[in-house]
């Protein structure tokens, strides 16, 4: 990765830890972003999704989204690339939360929250359902980079490979539904 693009992450983490965080917003950011460990946010919101019948669509189709994203960051990406997290690399940087895997590109948490809300975007019969969904997912992005185990280029990528996988469960969805003749 070039240096200057180093530096603009490490710039960024540092003036959010320093300028940004604070005690009010620590404690919600602490829990927000745990809240996307393993998925289980989204997973918890696509299973109730998944019990109603006019949002099952996007149930189903937001699990296919964070499979694929599950695939492609936390089994091939990350491993691929090997970067490192902001605390290995950045002395001055103080985490709120700590992570086991030391990889950190892309943002799992991040890939699946925008790979479910890619997949909502698609498939929820409401517009304001659709705005929750980006906000709540754009909170993870932020919360990832409030805490400090991501750069923000991790989370961009995390981004990128979720809005994809939405994308890529939508075309799955609609071939299994003119396959199996379900309304797409």
């Amino acid at each position: 990765m070039p240096q200057w693009l180093l530096n603009m992450d490490g710039g960024i983490l540092l003036w959010l830890q320093d300028v940004v965080r604070n005690g009010i917003l620590d404690p919600f950011f602490k829990v927000y972003t745990q809240l996307g460990n393993a998925g289980l946010l989204w997973i918890a919101l696509s299973l109730v999704l998944l019990c109603i019948p006019k949002t099952r669509k996007a149930g189903f189709v937001s699990l296919i989204a964070m499979l694929l994203g599950l695939l492609c960051t936390n089994v091939v990406l990350k491993h691929l690339v090997g970067r490192e997290r902001p605390w290995l690399l950045l002395t001055e940087l103080v985490p709120l939360v700590t992570e086991h895997d030391p990889n950190s590109f892309p943002s799992g948490h991040t890939c699946a929250a925008f790979a479910a809300a890619s997949a909502w975007c698609r498939t929820l019969p409401r517009r304001w359902m659709k705005v929750v969904a980006v906000v709540m997912a754009a909170l993870m992005g932020f919360s990832r980079l409030y805490v400090g185990v991501h750069f923000p280029t991790d989370v961009v990528a995390g981004m990128a490979v979720g809005l994809l996988c939405g994308w890529l469960a939508w075309l799955i969805w609609k071939r299994l539904a003119a396959w199996r003749g379900w309304e797409a």
